[in-house]
């Protein structure tokens, strides 16, 4: 299938789907976890069907009987396949006769694939009865055509991840879209500044896993090895929901990973300070009311800079990131604009980590990102064998972006190429400024260069000067783009004109309600 194909059958699914939604009492929070659940299931039969025949041609032969041996469970795993019982296959239901319950009949295939998987157990939805009956049927003809019966394991993580986007552009979850779900244009820049191809990646607030899921792509696209065999991935979420969809989400992309359910303001749960390869992230911004009389708090060794005095969280995630990582980690993560400027004790435990020399990268990013919320935010990176320790490189990615409609906003892969090759340049590797437009067009020379209102490489004597503000926009200047087609003269004839009419309907209005003739 190619990109076109699975980007039209994403929307088509979805529309078939959200339309038996609109024409049902549910709202999309309720419908969010039973649709995830049989794309999961259908998934599933998907990859055991095509294990099946795997493991059938690999099977010994015994030599005395002349038969091969039944297959296992086992056998499946070794494969990344779940293995399913007969009542757990999706078309086992879609064949099911009218006369049968499908809504206990779907609530018994999830609670089977729980009793052969302890890390799945209390994860999957088994809800079902709640939803009326042909609804639950509409839904299954939904994922059972030809086309989603036969597509492959990528493309059907692909699915998920768009269902996933589409519920957080909804708001679908106790609480809004944005704690779930990061939008891919902000996962994809971290996976391609961080290089995240090996060892230990952890995320402490891990939403519904989309950072797992978008290294493991990058680890399949750049290693010969498996996702498995090069990463070893943990997770924290504190929402119960996130949790589960975190765990689905790796198992339709056949991710091993330990996610636990926690608070990381006050644990620490997979005891991996100093030890990750990469840490990434996107934390929930501007987090009050953390206790941080608790012993553990007080006592974190996640803390070497402080305990910051104000009731923000900020700064507790960001140290948390850079504590996390071993002498040659990596850590990308998305913050709060105001955590670049934070003054007071903030600012304190920014100079200290601006001194370590591991501040890496700061990248701006424009309004309308993020499906459920407009502000703008920052991309922080860490890099902690970074070769140059005495400058950071400043991007203001604030003009840089595609419309996607009217609200939304994300990079276009284009853009994508070009901040990466910035990143490249700056730790040394050579780069094809020639690559694709964007950058042929910014950068003119074929080279890095600083480039006003883009980017620039701050030495720390320039940041000491700013008072330690990492705030690209205070570094890298502003350019004046005139657009040499519009007509300003003109436009400003046409407002002067506007506002002398509005002037005179002010003056008549003025008489009229003095009941003066003028």
């Amino acid at each position: 299938m190619t990109n076109e194909q699975i980007k039209d059958l994403e929307t088509q699914l979805w529309d078939a789907a959200d339309d038996l939604r609109a024409n049902s009492k549910l709202t999309a929070a309720e419908y969010k976890d039973p649709v995830l659940g049989l794309i999961l299931l259908r998934f599933a039969q998907n990859r055991f069907e095509d294990a099946k025949k795997q493991i059938e041609e690999n099977l010994p032969v015994n030599p005395r009987t002349n038969q091969k041996r039944e297959m296992t469970k086992e056998d499946f795993v070794g494969a990344g396949a779940i293995y399913l019982q007969e009542k757990s296959k999706y078309e086992y239901l879609a064949n099911l006769p009218e006369s049968e319950d499908i809504n206990e009949a779907v609530n018994e295939a999830m609670r089977l694939i729980e009793d052969d998987y302890s890390d799945l157990a209390g994860i999957l939805p088994k809800n079902y009865q709640e939803l009326d009956s042909e609804l639950l049927k509409g839904l299954i003809r939904v994922f059972n055509s030809e086309a989603v019966r036969t597509i492959k394991g990528d493309a059907f993580g692909r699915i998920y991840e768009y269902f996933l986007m589409k519920f957080s552009m909804s708001g679908a979850g106790a609480q809004e879209g944005g704690e779930f779900f990061t939008p891919p244009s902000l996962v994809q820049l971290i996976v391609n500044f961080i290089e995240p191809n090996h060892g230990i990646v952890h995320d402490p607030a891990c939403g519904s896993g989309g950072m797992f899921v978008q290294t493991g792509h990058f680890v399949e696209n750049s290693t010969n090895k498996s996702v498995n065999e090069a990463i070893t991935v943990y997770g924290t979420e504190l929402k119960t929901n996130n949790v589960k969809l975190a765990k689905m989400n790796l198992a339709i992309h056949g991710i091993e990973g330990k996610i636990i359910e926690d608070n990381s303001f006050y644990s620490n749960p997979h005891k991996l300070t100093g030890k990750c390869d990469f840490v990434m992230a996107n934390p929930p911004f501007n987090v009050k009311k953390v206790d941080k009389n608790k012993e553990f708090v007080k006592n974190d060794d996640r803390l070497p800079f402080g305990v910051p005095k104000n009731d923000n969280g900020n700064y507790l995630w960001i140290q948390y990131f850079h504590s996390f990582l071993n002498e040659k980690g990596r850590a990308g993560f998305v913050m709060a604009s105001s955590a670049t400027d934070a003054g007071n004790s903030e600012k304190l435990i920014r100079q200290k980590l601006i001194e370590t020399g591991d501040v890496e990268a700061i990248v701006s990013i424009s309004n309308n990102f993020f499906y459920t919320r407009s502000l703008p935010c920052h991309v922080w990176f860490f890099n902690k064998n970074k070769k140059d320790k005495d400058s950071i490189l400043m991007i203001d990615a604030r003009n840089t972006y595609r419309k996607v409609n009217q609200t939304i906003n994300d990079f276009s892969p284009e853009q994508l190429e070009g901040l990466t090759a910035i990143i490249k340049s700056y730790r040394g590797e050579n780069v094809d400024f020639k690559a694709n437009d964007w950058l042929k067009d910014t950068f003119k020379n074929s080279k890095y260069e600083d480039i006003e209102g883009l980017c620039k490489i701050a030495t720390l004597e320039e940041i000491k000067e700013n008072d330690y503000s990492l705030t690209p926009g205070r570094y890298v200047g502003f350019s004046i783009v005139i657009d040499e087609d519009f007509d300003y003269k003109g436009r400003m004839s046409e407002i002067h004109d506007e506002l002398a009419k509005l002037n005179d309907e002010s003056i008549e209005l003025m008489s009229a309600i003095q009941g003066l003739k003028l």
